[in-house]
């Protein structure tokens, strides 16, 4: 049976998406930078439709960065970009994390789990794997140069006296992003390296190199240089996976603002051997694919359940400070610090869609003099909504955070206190916190508003403070999310309660 959708198949930030297909079933992989748990897999039948499968861990590492204990993080870095595949039965999840300096192998027998860590000695940025037909075992890697390396048959490091050389580069006076994101697979006998990069004056790019023998020589070029709905940012970064009525299609994405980078799906045909992405080198705005388990009910990608996986924690929790139920969240801080990127032990969750909302309970009344608790915007220029105590009256603010425009600074720590917006005293440190996200192209803003504790017997929410207008930035390097949080300024131990989280349904499974 074949379906008909819109080739935007998630409103939500899941960049670096590679795909494979295990019988009727389609996993995907992405990036999950410093959230834990990590390595997010999805689950689809079809290619559009997609519910969480897995996460490959629940910590990475335990330093003081990705604990946030040191008060900067791991933003910016943590995993990318990992490679997915399977194996004579056996699931293979590989990646680099650019805090640690380390690249991860993790292998299950089901995709649920458990699964087993190892390390791959060296570092091989945006890694891909290929198990060759003679046993061998390759992966393509690297950004501007993308070198080949034949790794040993249990992939703990490359493979003593085995191939070791660069296949195809970039040209640097070209780029603006020299080639990276690679994609590495045999079909019918040749070998394809899926690459992206930025040309000069261009937007995102996709392209693709094809050799006859996996040594080279690799030939090719770009096959994807195109927009949809007018965000000018380019469809590019992502595998390739055959249904089985032989049909091909690319899961790509694209830069869509503060939203994040979201899932494309790209029809792909060969001639002669050679890629055609879309039509003629076109994202379509509109995809046709075979739905392999027609009627099946995909569990949504958003929750209101704060045990559900849709939840993830901003950096590794102590979860001797935090208690969790399904509609219930608690905190104790046990630091000092100065604004909500700083905070341990937040909980997050990604927007969906370009217009969404959500509704939270905050009991702060265990907060200390100089706590701030609520309900935040979380991107590298955020904003939030939350209680604060100051010469021991509870106080309701509105506080956002601005940074320099730097197009290319990653993983730099904010030290900066928020510039508070609004505030006024209130009677009670329990109230109802809202928050609504336009995330249109060119209007990305957030409203706060609040209401009673019990939202339900009051009218409606107040706005409170202006709208917080929001920008993609790559000191965290992800799109803006609902986040949970209290810090400590000035003593540790104070503790903040939050209850029934409310995500309205936005009209899709996926």
């Amino acid at each position: 049976m074949n379906k008909s959708s819109s080739s935007y198949i998630i409103p939500a930030d899941f960049p670096d998406p590679d795909v494979i297909r295990v019988d009727d079933t389609y996993y995907m992989v992405s990036t999950t930078m410093h959230f834990m748990p990590g390595c997010v897999i999805l689950r689809s039948h079809n290619l559009v439709d997609w519910e969480h499968a897995a996460y490959v861990y629940d910590e990475l590492e335990r330093t003081e960065q990705e604990t946030l204990s040191d008060n900067k993080g791991a933003y910016g870095k943590g995993m990318w970009a990992a490679s997915i595949r399977y194996h004579n039965g056996r699931f293979y999840a590989s990646f680099v994390a650019n805090d640690t300096h380390k690249t991860y192998l993790f292998t299950a027998d089901k995709i649920e789990g458990p699964w087993k860590r190892s390390e791959i000695k060296g570092f091989y940025h945006d890694m891909s794997l290929l198990f060759d037909d003679d046993g061998r075992v390759y992966c393509t890697s690297g950004n501007m140069d993308i070198r080949l390396t034949e790794l040993e048959p249990d992939l703990s490091g490359p493979k003593k006296d085995g191939t070791d050389k660069i296949i195809i580069q970039d040209n640097p006076d070209d780029v603006i992003l020299g080639y990276e994101g690679s994609h590495f697979y045999k079909i019918n006998g040749k070998y394809y390296v899926f690459l992206i990069h930025i040309p000069k004056g261009k937007m995102r790019t996709e392209a693709c190199y094809v050799a006859d023998n996996i040594l080279g020589p690799y030939n090719g070029g770009d096959v994807l240089c195109s927009d949809l709905a007018g965000w000018n940012s380019g469809t590019a970064q992502g595998g390739i996976v055959q249904s089985p009525d032989g049909s091909w299609h690319s899961i790509v994405f694209q830069d869509h603002g503060a939203l994040g980078r979201i899932p494309v799906l790209v029809p792909v045909r060969f001639e002669d051997g050679f890629p055609v992405f879309g039509k003629d080198g076109i994202a379509p705005e509109e995809v046709e694919v075979q739905d392999l388990l027609p009627g099946y009910k995909y569990a949504p990608l958003y929750s209101n359940d704060f045990t559900n996986p849709a939840w993830q924690w901003n950096h590794i929790p102590d979860k001797s400070l935090v208690s969790v139920q399904a509609s219930t969240f608690s905190i104790k801080t046990g630091k000092t610090c100065i604004n909500p990127v700083q905070a341990a032990n937040t909980l997050t969750q990604r927007t969906y869609g370009e217009h969404c909302s959500g509704t939270v309970q905050i009991d702060a009344s265990g907060i200390n003099e100089g706590d701030v608790a609520g309900l935040c915007a979380l991107e590298g220029e955020y904003g939030f909504i939350g209680i604060t105590k100051q010469n021991g009256k509870y106080i309701l603010i509105v506080a956002e955070h601005k940074i320099p425009y730097s197009p290319w600074t990653m993983g730099v720590y904010d030290d900066q206190k928020p510039d508070i917006l609004a505030q006024k005293g209130t009677d009670s440190p329990r109230l109802t916190l809202k928050a609504t996200f336009n995330l249109e192209h060119g209007n990305e803003s957030v409203q706060f508003a609040y209401s009673d504790f019990n939202m339900d017997k009051t009218k409606g929410a107040t706005d409170f403070g202006p709208p917080i207008k929001l920008r993609y930035t790559l000191d965290q390097f992800v799109g803006v999310r609902f986040a949970l949080f209290h810090y400590s300024t000035q003593t540790p131990g104070g503790t903040t309660t939050f209850k029934n989280f409310k995500l309205p349904k936005t009209g899709r499974s996926g």
